[in-house]
Protein backbone atom coordinates (compact mmCIF):
# COMPACT_ATOMS: atom_id res chain seq x y z
CA UNK A 1 0.00 0.00 0.00
CA UNK A 2 1.08 3.62 -0.53
CA UNK A 3 2.35 5.94 2.21
CA UNK A 4 3.69 9.52 2.30
CA UNK A 5 7.02 9.18 4.07
CA UNK A 6 9.99 11.06 5.44
CA UNK A 7 13.12 9.21 4.32
CA UNK A 8 15.60 11.91 5.36
CA UNK A 9 15.39 15.25 7.14
CA UNK A 10 15.66 17.51 4.09
CA UNK A 11 12.21 18.97 4.60
CA UNK A 12 8.93 18.84 2.67
CA UNK A 13 10.64 18.88 -0.73
CA UNK A 14 12.17 15.46 0.06
CA UNK A 15 8.98 13.55 0.90
CA UNK A 16 8.36 10.37 -1.10
CA UNK A 17 5.49 7.96 -1.63
CA UNK A 18 6.67 4.49 -0.67
CA UNK A 19 5.04 1.09 -1.02
CA UNK A 20 4.91 -0.41 2.49
CA UNK A 21 3.34 -3.56 4.00
CA UNK A 22 -0.32 -3.35 4.96
CA UNK A 23 -0.84 -3.31 8.75
CA UNK A 24 -2.95 -5.75 10.74
CA UNK A 25 -4.88 -4.74 13.84
CA UNK A 26 -3.78 -6.02 17.24
CA UNK A 27 -6.19 -7.02 20.04
CA UNK A 28 -6.78 -3.44 21.22
CA UNK A 29 -6.55 -1.78 17.81
CA UNK A 30 -8.85 -0.66 15.00
CA UNK A 31 -7.94 -0.98 11.33
CA UNK A 32 -8.99 2.09 9.32
CA UNK A 33 -9.30 2.33 5.55
CA UNK A 34 -8.00 5.88 5.18
CA UNK A 35 -9.64 8.28 2.71
CA UNK A 36 -8.38 11.68 3.91
CA UNK A 37 -5.33 12.76 5.92
CA UNK A 38 -4.79 16.10 7.59
CA UNK A 39 -1.75 18.34 7.22
CA UNK A 40 -0.49 20.14 10.32
CA UNK A 41 2.47 22.18 11.51
CA UNK A 42 4.06 19.21 13.35
CA UNK A 43 4.34 17.46 9.95
CA UNK A 44 6.56 20.30 8.75
CA UNK A 45 8.72 20.03 11.87
CA UNK A 46 8.90 16.23 11.57
CA UNK A 47 10.16 16.53 7.98
CA UNK A 48 13.10 18.59 9.32
CA UNK A 49 13.74 16.64 12.54
CA UNK A 50 12.66 19.67 14.59
CA UNK A 51 9.72 18.13 16.48
CA UNK A 52 9.81 16.74 20.02
CA UNK A 53 8.69 13.35 18.68
CA UNK A 54 11.58 11.93 16.65
CA UNK A 55 10.70 8.69 14.81
CA UNK A 56 13.42 7.00 12.80
CA UNK A 57 13.10 7.36 9.01
CA UNK A 58 11.40 6.11 7.00
CA UNK A 59 8.12 7.05 8.68
CA UNK A 60 4.70 8.24 7.56
CA UNK A 61 3.34 11.73 8.19
CA UNK A 62 -0.12 13.00 9.28
CA UNK A 63 -1.61 12.99 12.77
CA UNK A 64 -5.32 13.09 11.81
CA UNK A 65 -6.91 10.74 9.29
CA UNK A 66 -10.47 9.78 8.43
CA UNK A 67 -12.07 6.80 6.77
CA UNK A 68 -14.00 3.59 7.37
CA UNK A 69 -13.50 0.86 9.98
CA UNK A 70 -12.44 -2.36 8.23
CA UNK A 71 -13.76 -4.96 10.70
CA UNK A 72 -15.93 -5.21 13.82
CA UNK A 73 -14.15 -4.96 17.16
CA UNK A 74 -13.29 -2.83 20.19
CA UNK A 75 -16.62 -1.04 20.11
CA UNK A 76 -16.57 -0.19 16.38
CA UNK A 77 -18.44 -1.70 13.45
CA UNK A 78 -17.17 -2.49 9.95
CA UNK A 79 -18.01 0.41 7.64
CA UNK A 80 -18.36 2.92 10.48
CA UNK A 81 -17.09 6.41 9.70
CA UNK A 82 -14.29 7.40 12.07
CA UNK A 83 -11.29 9.67 12.54
CA UNK A 84 -8.03 8.55 14.12
CA UNK A 85 -5.36 10.58 15.91
CA UNK A 86 -1.70 9.86 16.59
CA UNK A 87 1.62 11.70 16.53
CA UNK A 88 2.19 10.62 12.91
CA UNK A 89 1.44 7.71 10.58
CA UNK A 90 -1.90 8.61 8.99
CA UNK A 91 -1.01 9.43 5.38
CA UNK A 92 -1.19 5.85 4.18
CA UNK A 93 -3.95 3.71 2.73
CA UNK A 94 -4.62 1.74 5.92
CA UNK A 95 -3.76 2.42 9.55
CA UNK A 96 -3.94 0.18 12.64
CA UNK A 97 -4.36 2.32 15.74
CA UNK A 98 -5.34 1.90 19.39
CA UNK A 99 -9.10 2.00 19.80
CA UNK A 100 -8.75 4.74 22.43
CA UNK A 101 -7.48 7.07 19.69
CA UNK A 102 -10.36 6.42 17.28
CA UNK A 103 -13.46 8.62 17.37
CA UNK A 104 -16.88 8.16 15.74
CA UNK A 105 -18.05 10.82 13.31
CA UNK A 106 -21.51 12.37 13.24
CA UNK A 107 -23.17 12.35 9.83
CA UNK A 108 -22.86 16.14 9.60
CA UNK A 109 -19.05 15.96 9.42
CA UNK A 110 -17.30 15.09 6.13
CA UNK A 111 -13.99 13.22 5.96
CA UNK A 112 -12.25 16.48 4.99
CA UNK A 113 -13.70 18.24 8.01
CA UNK A 114 -12.91 15.27 10.24
CA UNK A 115 -9.17 15.61 9.63
CA UNK A 116 -9.31 19.01 11.34
CA UNK A 117 -10.97 17.75 14.49
CA UNK A 118 -8.70 15.68 16.77
CA UNK A 119 -5.50 17.73 16.80
CA UNK A 120 -6.98 21.20 16.21
CA UNK A 121 -10.28 21.10 18.09
CA UNK A 122 -9.14 18.97 21.02
CA UNK A 123 -6.09 21.23 21.35
CA UNK A 124 -8.39 24.27 21.30
CA UNK A 125 -10.73 22.76 23.88
CA UNK A 126 -7.77 21.83 26.10
CA UNK A 127 -6.30 25.34 25.80
CA UNK A 128 -9.54 27.18 26.46
CA UNK A 129 -11.23 25.01 29.07
CA UNK A 130 -8.68 22.79 30.84
CA UNK A 131 -5.70 25.16 30.85
CA UNK A 132 -7.40 28.52 30.31
CA UNK A 133 -10.40 28.00 32.62
CA UNK A 134 -12.64 29.93 30.22
CA UNK A 135 -15.78 31.44 31.72
CA UNK A 136 -18.93 32.27 29.82
CA UNK A 137 -18.96 35.92 28.76
CA UNK A 138 -15.18 36.34 28.69
CA UNK A 139 -13.37 37.82 25.69
CA UNK A 140 -10.82 35.68 23.87
CA UNK A 141 -8.34 36.97 21.30
CA UNK A 142 -6.92 34.40 18.87
CA UNK A 143 -3.54 35.12 17.25
CA UNK A 144 -3.21 33.22 13.97
CA UNK A 145 -6.96 33.01 13.72
CA UNK A 146 -7.19 31.92 10.07
CA UNK A 147 -5.20 28.70 10.46
CA UNK A 148 -6.37 25.29 11.63
CA UNK A 149 -5.92 25.72 15.39
CA UNK A 150 -6.99 29.34 15.09
CA UNK A 151 -10.35 28.65 13.47
CA UNK A 152 -10.86 25.75 15.89
CA UNK A 153 -10.22 28.07 18.82
CA UNK A 154 -12.78 30.55 17.47
CA UNK A 155 -15.50 27.93 17.20
CA UNK A 156 -14.76 26.20 20.51
CA UNK A 157 -14.63 29.51 22.34
CA UNK A 158 -18.02 30.45 20.89
CA UNK A 159 -19.46 27.09 21.96
CA UNK A 160 -18.46 27.89 25.55
CA UNK A 161 -20.03 31.34 25.45
CA UNK A 162 -17.05 33.62 24.79
CA UNK A 163 -16.74 36.73 22.68
CA UNK A 164 -13.94 36.22 20.13
CA UNK A 165 -11.57 38.75 18.58
CA UNK A 166 -9.48 37.34 15.71
CA UNK A 167 -5.94 38.68 15.23
CA UNK A 168 -4.70 38.21 11.66
CA UNK A 169 -2.15 39.59 9.20
CA UNK A 170 -4.40 40.62 6.31
CA UNK A 171 -8.01 41.17 5.28
CA UNK A 172 -8.31 37.82 3.47
CA UNK A 173 -7.48 36.02 6.70
CA UNK A 174 -9.81 38.34 8.60
CA UNK A 175 -12.69 37.14 6.44
CA UNK A 176 -11.77 33.50 7.07
CA UNK A 177 -11.88 34.21 10.81
CA UNK A 178 -15.23 35.97 10.55
CA UNK A 179 -16.63 33.09 8.52
CA UNK A 180 -15.46 30.73 11.28
CA UNK A 181 -17.50 32.72 13.80
CA UNK A 182 -15.26 35.48 15.16
CA UNK A 183 -17.19 38.48 16.50
CA UNK A 184 -14.48 40.90 15.36
CA UNK A 185 -11.28 40.61 13.34
CA UNK A 186 -8.35 43.02 13.71
CA UNK A 187 -5.03 43.35 11.90
CA UNK A 188 -1.59 43.06 13.49
CA UNK A 189 -0.73 46.71 12.90
CA UNK A 190 -1.95 48.57 15.98
CA UNK A 191 -3.73 45.52 17.43
CA UNK A 192 -2.94 46.37 21.07
CA UNK A 193 -4.79 49.67 20.95
CA UNK A 194 -7.62 48.16 18.92
CA UNK A 195 -8.06 45.29 21.40
CA UNK A 196 -8.25 47.83 24.21
CA UNK A 197 -10.78 49.90 22.28
CA UNK A 198 -12.99 46.87 21.62
CA UNK A 199 -12.98 46.04 25.34
CA UNK A 200 -13.58 49.61 26.59
CA UNK A 201 -9.99 49.86 27.76
CA UNK A 202 -10.06 46.74 29.93
CA UNK A 203 -8.21 44.29 27.69
CA UNK A 204 -9.01 40.71 26.75
CA UNK A 205 -9.44 37.90 29.26
CA UNK A 206 -7.52 35.29 27.28
CA UNK A 207 -5.23 35.08 24.25
CA UNK A 208 -4.75 31.89 22.27
CA UNK A 209 -1.34 32.26 20.60
CA UNK A 210 -0.34 29.75 17.94
CA UNK A 211 2.16 32.09 16.24
CA UNK A 212 4.64 33.47 18.78
CA UNK A 213 7.11 36.03 17.46
CA UNK A 214 7.94 39.63 18.29
CA UNK A 215 4.42 40.79 19.20
CA UNK A 216 4.43 38.69 22.37
CA UNK A 217 5.04 41.65 24.70
CA UNK A 218 2.22 43.65 23.13
CA UNK A 219 -0.06 40.64 23.57
CA UNK A 220 0.77 40.66 27.28
CA UNK A 221 -0.10 44.35 27.34
CA UNK A 222 -3.46 43.53 25.74
CA UNK A 223 -4.56 41.35 28.65
CA UNK A 224 -7.09 42.43 31.25
CA UNK A 225 -6.25 41.97 34.95
CA UNK A 226 -6.04 38.23 35.66
CA UNK A 227 -5.86 37.60 31.93
CA UNK A 228 -4.20 34.47 30.54
CA UNK A 229 -1.95 34.15 27.50
CA UNK A 230 -2.03 30.55 26.27
CA UNK A 231 1.14 29.43 24.44
CA UNK A 232 -0.01 26.87 21.87
CA UNK A 233 2.80 27.03 19.29
CA UNK A 234 5.25 29.05 17.23
CA UNK A 235 3.93 28.81 13.69
CA UNK A 236 5.32 32.25 12.83
CA UNK A 237 8.83 30.79 12.76
CA UNK A 238 10.33 33.88 14.43
CA UNK A 239 11.79 32.08 17.41
CA UNK A 240 10.50 31.49 20.91
CA UNK A 241 9.58 34.69 22.80
CA UNK A 242 10.97 35.46 26.24
CA UNK A 243 8.85 36.75 29.10
CA UNK A 244 9.94 39.40 31.59
CA UNK A 245 8.14 37.99 34.57
CA UNK A 246 7.81 41.35 36.31
CA UNK A 247 5.05 42.09 33.78
CA UNK A 248 3.13 39.12 35.12
CA UNK A 249 3.49 40.29 38.70
CA UNK A 250 2.62 43.95 38.10
CA UNK A 251 -0.49 43.23 36.04
CA UNK A 252 -1.66 39.99 37.71
CA UNK A 253 -1.56 38.08 34.41
CA UNK A 254 -0.51 34.56 33.46
CA UNK A 255 1.40 32.87 30.66
CA UNK A 256 0.39 29.21 30.42
CA UNK A 257 1.75 26.43 28.26
CA UNK A 258 -0.60 24.25 26.22
CA UNK A 259 0.71 20.75 25.50
CA UNK A 260 -2.42 18.78 24.66
CA UNK A 261 -0.65 15.66 23.38
CA UNK A 262 1.62 15.34 26.41
CA UNK A 263 -1.31 15.78 28.80
CA UNK A 264 -3.56 13.35 26.94
CA UNK A 265 -0.79 10.73 26.92
CA UNK A 266 -0.74 10.59 30.74
CA UNK A 267 -4.49 11.08 31.29
CA UNK A 268 -6.44 7.97 30.24
CA UNK A 269 -9.88 8.72 28.85
CA UNK A 270 -9.28 12.46 28.53
CA UNK A 271 -9.47 12.58 24.71
CA UNK A 272 -12.64 10.50 24.74
CA UNK A 273 -14.27 12.86 27.24
CA UNK A 274 -13.26 15.87 25.15
CA UNK A 275 -14.78 14.25 22.07
CA UNK A 276 -18.03 13.48 23.85
CA UNK A 277 -18.23 17.08 25.06
CA UNK A 278 -17.83 18.43 21.51
CA UNK A 279 -19.89 15.82 19.60
CA UNK A 280 -23.28 17.54 20.10
CA UNK A 281 -21.81 20.76 18.70
CA UNK A 282 -20.45 18.89 15.66
CA UNK A 283 -23.86 17.37 15.06
CA UNK A 284 -25.60 20.74 15.40
CA UNK A 285 -23.21 22.52 13.03
CA UNK A 286 -21.77 24.89 15.65
CA UNK A 287 -18.45 23.14 15.11
CA UNK A 288 -17.78 23.06 11.37
CA UNK A 289 -14.08 23.13 10.45
CA UNK A 290 -13.19 25.50 7.61
CA UNK A 291 -11.40 23.50 4.94
CA UNK A 292 -8.68 25.12 2.87
CA UNK A 293 -7.06 23.35 -0.07
CA UNK A 294 -7.43 19.62 -0.71
CA UNK A 295 -4.18 18.23 -2.15
CA UNK A 296 -3.43 15.02 -4.00
CA UNK A 297 -1.42 12.43 -2.09
CA UNK A 298 1.63 13.30 -4.21
CA UNK A 299 1.30 16.95 -3.14
CA UNK A 300 1.75 16.47 0.62
CA UNK A 301 5.13 18.20 0.40
CA UNK A 302 3.60 21.17 -1.40
CA UNK A 303 0.95 21.43 1.29
CA UNK A 304 3.73 21.77 3.88
CA UNK A 305 5.58 24.34 1.75
CA UNK A 306 2.39 26.40 1.50
CA UNK A 307 1.99 26.15 5.28
CA UNK A 308 5.60 27.18 5.83
CA UNK A 309 4.98 30.24 3.65
CA UNK A 310 1.86 31.09 5.69
CA UNK A 311 -0.43 30.68 2.68
CA UNK A 312 -2.71 28.24 4.49
CA UNK A 313 -6.30 29.25 5.18
CA UNK A 314 -8.30 26.74 7.21
CA UNK A 315 -7.35 23.07 7.32
CA UNK A 316 -5.17 21.58 4.58
CA UNK A 317 -6.20 18.05 3.60
CA UNK A 318 -4.62 15.30 1.50
CA UNK A 319 -6.76 12.91 -0.54
CA UNK A 320 -5.57 9.33 0.06
CA UNK A 321 -8.35 7.63 -1.88
CA UNK A 322 -11.89 8.35 -3.10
Amino acid sequence: MRAVQVVNYDGPEALVINDIPEPTAGPDEVLIDVHRAGVAFPDLLLSRNMYQVKPEPPFTLSADYAGYVVADGNGFKAGQRVVGASSHGGAQERVAIKASSVFPLPDAISFEEATALPMNYLTAQFALVERGELKEGETVMVNGAAGGVGTASIQVAKVYGARVIALVSNEEKAQVARDAGADEAILLDGFKDEAKRLTDGRGVDMIIDVVGGDIFTDMLRSLAPQGRLMVVGFAGGQGIPEVKVNRLLLNNIDVRGVGWGAFAAITPGFQRQQWEDLMPHMASGKIKPPIGKVYAMEEFGQALIDMDNRKTLGKSVVRIKD
